[in-house]
């Protein structure tokens, strides 16, 4: 998402700019600072988003949201100010948002968020959320009262045993949790875990040998000795992610 931030004020653009650089969303950040500017901009670089500041030195934000709204294609426009008594008339002329000075991460992620659905980015959102969770290379693993934090590379194997989860991890370490290996399995990257069968999740990286076993069914061999099994309806997946198909 392009977005512009429209605000006189550099310490209040500064803020912004800091806050939305954090949000996986926004892809690239423009600046203006002030009315003549940010209308030569909106023009020229046609942005997604808009946070406009409503009090300019050299005009009005509310005038330049005006004339936007009669663009082909208008940005989208979140009014960021210190002023809480506009808020009405900003909502006249078409504002996805409205937050106030000091600004507070959240509300600006919720208007970011806000915007996209706005936008018909709703799919683009979740996708992009999925992917920040596979790239922390942290897992947090609530055990009992505690939460264990640990590597995902560590990470070897992953099977579900009478109701809980068992974390087979490097140096036969091992951890049992309650979290069910679906929600598990959301945090961990697709290119490096796998789910192999209906109880059982692989590092592909600690993958040793594959092995026919009976009626269809395969084996591997991890690199520590384990071997755990690859049921029917997983095997072509499997073979893929190792090469072999």
């Amino acid at each position: 998402m392009k977005v512009l931030i429209v605000d006189d004020e550099p310490l209040a653009r500064n803020e912004l700019h800091y806050l939305l650089k954090e949000n996986a969303m926004v892809n690239q950040i423009d600046e203006a600072d002030g009315a003549m500017t940010a209308d030569q901009k909106v023009n020229a670089t046609h942005p997604d988003l808009v946070f406009l500041d409503i009090k300019l030195d050299d005009g009005n934000g509310m005038a330049l949201a005006r004339r936007w709204k009669k663009l082909p294609q208008p940005p989208a426009i979140v009014f960021a100010t210190a002023y809480d008594n506009y808020a009405i008339e900003a909502f006249n002329e078409a504002a996805v948002d409205y937050v106030l000075k000091p600004f507070d991460p959240d509300r600006i992620n919720e208007a970011v968020a806000r915007v996209a659905k706005f936008l018909g980015n709703a799919e683009q959102l979740e996708d992009v959320a999925e992917q920040a969770a596979w790239q922390n290379p942290r897992l947090s693993i609530t055990i009992d009262d505690k939460t264990m934090v640990i590597q995902k590379r560590d990470v070897m194997y992953i099977e579900t045993q009478g109701g809980y989860t068992h974390l087979h991890l490097r140096n036969d370490k091992l951890l049992i949790s309650r979290q069910t290996l679906t929600s598990i399995a959301q945090l961990l990257d697709p290119k490096h875990f796998l789910r192999i069968h209906r109880g059982f999740i692989v590092n592909l990286d600690e993958i040793d040998e594959m092995q026919p076993s009976f009626n269809h069914t395969y084996e591997l061999t991890l690199k520590n000795g384990s071997k755990i099994p690859v049921s029917r309806s997983y095997v072509a997946k499997t073979k893929k992610a190792i090469g072999l198909q």
